[in-house]
């Protein structure tokens, strides 16, 4: 059996199941959850979270072989690959120097730790200047394309 029918065949099963616990959720009705979570109990839930979960993470190991393998066979890419990413550590490097922590009270009355609320400056940081590369790259490549015509 090729790898592709195999792959085929456990999609549908992962695809089933999670039509399962979706309708099981949608007959059970709202109400009747809202009052079992009050009192703790969970199990209707969880089981469609777990396999969430589990296809999220098989999505993300297949993705980071794949592209590994893709990276090893070309020698050039993958010298881009290292120096895209030495430029990324050094945006975060750049954000979190930037960044202050300062201990923060939440809504559900805990509080978030300076260390925290420092990484979560560092990643709106990180954000705005990625952001703002982006945005430059495409006005300098579209007046460039403007002016070569």
């Amino acid at each position: 059996m090729k790898l592709e029918n195999i792959i085929k065949i456990v999609c549908a099963v992962l695809g089933l199941l999670g039509i399962v616990f979706l309708f099981r959720i949608i007959a059970t009705g709202d109400d009747e959850i809202k009052m079992a979570a009050s009192m703790g109990d969970f199990g209707l839930i969880s089981p469609l979270i777990s396999l969430s979960m589990f296809i999220f993470f098989i999505t993300v190991a297949a993705t980071i072989i794949f592209s590994l393998i893709n990276l090893a066979s070309d020698t050039g890419k993958l010298k881009k690959a290292m120096v895209f990413i030495g430029f990324l550590i050094i945006v975060v490097g750049i954000a979190y120097a930037s960044s202050s922590g300062v201990e923060t009270p939440m809504k559900d009355g805990q509080i978030l730790s300076a260390s925290g609320s420092k990484w979560v400056g560092t990643g709106i940081r990180v954000f705005y200047i990625l952001a703002s590369v982006a945005v430059l790259s495409m006005i300098a490549f579209g007046a460039r394309n403007i002016i070569k015509k």
